[in-house]
């Protein structure tokens, strides 16, 4: 951890300390009474945009876990969101259990899928794993297409709304507080994934899988496991994705949702805490900015070509990705880094 200028660690439990200073703690509660109050200053729009944020950056986070620190490229990860998606509606619409545990089967059941399709990645390795979890996104469609027995001929039209108790959550305020509590949980629980001794296995599986194998690293189990954890978290943001927008088909897990994803993790940062939740924040509101100039844009400018507007999104999305990884490969993770390193240095940051 990047401590100030003159603050050293003593013993273990600070060495390990996720908030070590008073100037952490500040900063965390603070953000924390700003993220708890913010349906007290955000209409009902912009609640479901932190919504979009935050089920966002759950399954970003998870694909972090796999991609940026055990450098396993996957690129079917909406394709997991489906099937969390589609269990959670299940297990909760027609086999009537509580929303908790439609939530965690929902995990459970697209960590399993994630290790079904992982399972080659003990033969091949980058262009030809993507190639894997591309064929494993279009798999999972086509079966969610097809057993339409159980998932319906165009989709669930009435998820059941997630409830804690007797508590129906149905609206956007209390749908935002459900999505943050498990978001911050996602987060924490992802920082201390990496620096468990998992993490680290992953880690060396990235940087050398070779040389992880001679150090004594299980190499085949431990890319299983990212697959399972990297999906899991998958699984838990295609559960809130559902029982918030209360309809799911297959229309709302498109294959540029995988790569969007692959996008907000370069944009943000590969293999650190903070990478997703930078990268998911900077696209999502630039995407609501596009979204909100196209009409202004094709007011001002009415002999555009059909369809001009609508396309600006992608390509911008597409240069911004050309940009990082030209000026800043290393994503917006880095300037906070470089941030926090200039902030070491402050008299009042002990």
């Amino acid at each position: 951890m990047d401590l100030p200028a003159g603050t050293r660690n003593y013993n273990y439990a600070e060495d390990m300390a996720i908030f070590r200073t008073r100037t952490h703690w500040f900063l965390l509660i603070a953000l924390l009474i700003i993220l708890f109050t913010a349906p007290l200053w955000f209409g009902d729009h912009w609640l479901g945009i932190a919504n979009r944020i935050g089920i966002t950056i759950i399954a970003v986070t998870g694909l972090n876990l796999l991609t940026g620190y055990c450098g396993q490229l996957s690129i079917g990860h909406a394709g997991f969101m489906a099937v969390g998606a589609y269990t959670s509606a299940l297990l909760v619409g027609k086999a009537g259990l509580p929303f908790i545990v439609g939530l965690f089967g929902a995990g459970v059941v697209a960590g399993l899928v994630g290790i079904l399709f992982g399972i080659p990645s003990l033969r091949v390795k980058g262009f030809y794993l993507a190639i894997s979890t591309i064929a494993a996104h279009f798999i999972i469609i086509w079966v969610i297409e097809h057993w339409t027995s159980l998932t319906g001929p165009n989709g669930i039209m009435d998820v059941e709304p997630a409830s804690i108790g007797g508590l129906v959550i149905k609206t956007p305020t209390t749908e935002f507080y459900l999505i943050l509590i498990i978001t911050i949980l996602a987060i924490f629980a992802a920082k201390n994934i990496a620096r468990t001794r998992v993490g680290r296995a992953f880690v060396a599986i990235r940087d050398n899988d070779l040389a992880a194998e001679v150090m004594g690293i299980n190499i085949f189990r431990y890319k299983l496991t990212a697959f399972f954890i990297g999906c899991f978290f998958a699984g838990i943001a295609g559960s809130l994705l559902a029982h918030t927008s209360r309809v799911i088909s297959p229309d709302y897990f498109q294959f540029k949702d995988s790569i969007l994803f692959i996008g907000m993790i370069i944009i943000g940062g590969l293999g650190t805490t903070t990478g997703p939740i930078f990268g998911v924040i900077f696209i999502r509101l630039l995407d609501e900015f596009v979204t909100q100039l196209s009409p202004a844009l094709q007011t001002a400018f009415p002999n555009l070509l059909p369809g001009f507007t609508s396309g600006i999104a992608p390509m911008l999305f597409g240069l911004v990705i050309i940009l990082f990884l030209i000026f800043e490969p290393r994503g917006l993770a880095h300037r906070w880094q470089l941030f926090k390193a200039a902030y070491r240095y402050w008299p009042f940051s002990y």
